[in-house]
């Protein structure tokens, strides 16, 4: 088991595989991502049980909008349906739900479940649980730079204000520790674009798993390796 006073206070997933588990089950994807949403909730659980504080998902990419249409409006369906649901049982279990990316590009009824989500779960004190749907690394940067820059533009600020601290202030994940760990499952070796600013100091775990394969029993495996680990920041 893991030693409870060095847990990671942050771990981020790419919950990869939905496809290919399900190709390899002879079903469609679709299929793949609910048995993956359905890992999704069990883990969430189990991470708020072991006191995590949070932990970021990647659901949907603003590049995966390029794959098969049929699929595409599948998933956002399951991604809806799963936030209207979940929202009664995350208030139940105490756990507040953050969506992390441009909510602007979806539609009406997404943009209002996931408000109600969050709405509901605002004041949870368990697990902060971010879903980062329709999220781009770069595009959450850009965003950031592009308000600082209006903030120079209008005065607010002065350019030699800018920092760090303020860079991180100006993402979706602001007021929130840097991910102490990042887990990618079904054995891919890439960021692909997720959390690049906050994943600078962050431990790696790669996992040649798919993602609806993934137990509670991976996750403290994690955390054992996680503490195996010497984090040095940069410094010797």
């Amino acid at each position: 088991m893991f030693d409870k006073n060095h847990m990671p206070r942050h771990i981020a997933i790419i919950m990869d595989g939905n496809r290919r588990w399900a190709k390899a089950q002879g079903k469609n994807a679709s299929f793949g991502h609910k048995e993956g949403a359905k890992t999704l909730e069990k883990i969430v659980r189990y991470a708020n049980k072991i006191g995590l504080e949070y932990i970021t998902v990647y659901a949907f990419s603003t590049e995966n909008w390029k794959r098969a249409e049929d699929e595409v409006k599948a998933l956002m369906m399951l991604l809806q349906n799963y936030l209207d649901d979940y929202a009664k049982r995350a208030d139940t279990e105490n756990i507040r739900v953050k969506i992390l990316g441009d909510i602007t590009a979806l539609s009406q009824g997404m943009q209002k479940s996931i408000l109600n989500c969050m709405e509901r779960t605002k004041n949870n004190t368990g697990v902060t649980f971010n879903i980062a749907l329709n999220y781009g690394g770069r595009d959450e940067i850009i965003k950031a730079i592009k308000q600082i820059a209006k903030d120079v533009k209008d005065e607010k600020i002065n350019i030699d204000d800018i920092s760090e601290e303020m860079v991180s202030n100006n993402l979706y994940t602001k007021n929130q520790p840097d991910p102490d760990l990042l887990i990618r499952t079904s054995g891919e070796l890439r960021l692909s674009n997720f959390l690049p600013w906050q994943l600078v100091y962050s431990e790696f775990l790669f996992i040649d798993k798919n993602w609806p394969d993934f137990t509670e029993e991976d996750l403290d495996n994690a955390i054992i390796e996680y503490q195996k680990r010497t984090r040095k920041f940069g410094a010797n």
